[in-house]
This record gives C-alpha cells, sequence and structure tokens, in this order.
C-alpha cells in the first residue's frame, strides 16, 4: 500500500474528511449504508478499514485489518474489531474461509495493480469457497481528491484484477449515480461483485 496511508497524519486527514459538519448533518452515508447492507454479504473481512467506515455501515457484521496503528486505534475505540496484519493472521478471524466476503473499498487506488494484486492474494483465502469479493474504487473526480491516490481502477482494471485472481465477475456498476457523473461528483463509485471458486 501507498506508503503515506501508514501515516498517523493520514489518519488525521481522514477524519477531518468525515467530520466536516454538513457530511454529519445530512447522513451523507445513508446511500452507502443502505447499498452495501443491500449486498448482504454476511461476515465480511473489511481489507483497508480506515477508520471503520464500512464497518459502521456493516453495522458492526465484519472485521478490519489496516497497515495503519492510529486507524486501527480508532476503530477500536469506535467498539468496531480491527487488527494490524500481524496480529489479524494471529487472531481468531485470521482462519482460512472464516469469512463469507472481502470488501476492498477505496484501497485499490491506493496502490499500482501489481501490488492491489497481491494485496487481494494475501486475503482471499480467509474467504470460504464460494464466497463473495466487493471492489470499490473512486471514479475521477473522487480519485483526484486524495494526494495518495497512485492508480485509477476502473471497471476494466478492476475486472482485470478480479479475473487475475481466479475470481468470477457477477457484476459491476456505477453507484450512487450513473457513469457519466463520476468526471463531476466526488463521491460516485465503480463498483465490482465477484465470486471465489467453490
Amino acid at each position: 500500500m501507498h506508503q503515506h496511508t501508514s501515516d498517523p497524519n493520514y489518519t488525521d486527514w481522514l477524519r477531518r474528511q468525515e467530520s466536516v459538519w454538513w457530511k454529519r448533518l445530512l447522513d451523507v452515508q445513508r446511500p452507502y449504508r443502505r447499498h452495501l447492507r443491500s449486498l448482504d454479504l454476511g461476515l465480511v473481512l473489511d481489507v483497508g478499514c480506515g477508520l471503520g467506515r464500512n464497518l459502521r455501515n456493516l453495522a458492526g457484521q465484519g472485521v478490519g485489518v489496516d497497515h495503519n496503528p492510529e486507524s486501527v486505534s480508532a476503530v477500536r475505540s469506535a467498539g468496531y474489531r480491527a487488527f494490524l496484519p500481524e496480529e489479524f493472521r494471529a487472531s481468531e478471524y485470521g482462519q482460512p474461509g472464516r469469512f463469507d466476503a472481502l470488501l476492498l473499498s477505496h484501497v485499490a487506488e491506493h496502490m499500482h495493480f501489481d501490488e492491489a494484486h497481491a494485496l487481494l492474494s494475501t486475503y482471499l483465502p480467509f474467504v470460504r469457497a464460494q464466497g463473495r469479493v466487493v471492489l470499490i474504487t473512486p471514479q475521477e473526480v473522487g480519485f483526484r481528491s486524495d494526494p495518495t491516490h497512485v492508480e485509477l481502477f476502473d471497471f476494466a482494471a478492476l475486472s482485470r484484477l478480479a479475473t487475475g485472481l481466479g475470481l468470477t465477475v457477477e457484476k459491476q456498476y456505477s453507484f450512487p449515480f450513473p457513469r457519466f457523473v463520476g468526471r463531476v461528483f466526488r463521491h460516485n463509485e465503480f463498483v465490482l461483485l465477484a465470486r471465489k471458486p467453490g
């Protein structure tokens, strides 16, 4: 993962992004929360969980792993389960096939393609056979909004990433708005749903 995201300053930057008053007032996470819950993923391994936004959106039906100690500490303080990579492997959750699904949300763009492939290869064994994999990345404006972003993962790149890992791509779509909106709206996302072989 891109080095800057492991820095405590990155955690502070994430906190500032999430704590803007109008985001709290308008509950801007509502459509993303509903979307994630609608996927009915079961127990989720949230790789690169950051401050735990998706763990909150999953109502705690997940376990986070992140390489930033400050972020992991923040997630735990909020009452959710999160680990540093080495802690995760030593935990009760670090067992083959332990999870129903893997979520990689707003993580791949912080690294190059080969690094994203290696990261997913590391954590896919913890997902059960026929388990699901959800990849979410920002579209153009969102990609440009964070100086730690390295590579844009569009539908083609996400599909190449999934198939290169032996996953079956089941669906790709733009969320919450149609694809063209991603050129002007920062929070439009590429979403890929895939399944692990049985």
